[in-house]
């Protein structure tokens, strides 16, 4: 198993969050609300196993595609 423990910034308000980071279920896209402003937060992790990495991406997802 692999749990991850992270700390990020939101995208809107910038308030520091601590995240537990469930690695087990390979790549994932999902949101998780901010605890203080409570809008969306985009997370897109993918597992590289070749070099044993999670990279995690955050977003606020208010792209617009034109």
């Amino acid at each position: 198993m692999r749990f991850i423990n992270k700390t990020i910034s939101c995208p809107h308000c910038g308030h520091h969050q601590h995240l537990n980071i469930d690695a087990t279920g390979g790549d994932q896209d999902y949101y998780e609300d901010c605890r203080v402003c409570c809008n969306p937060i985009h997370m897109r992790m993918h597992l590289d196993e070749s070099r044993l990495k999670i990279e995690l991406y955050i977003d606020s997802d208010d792209e617009q595609i034109y």
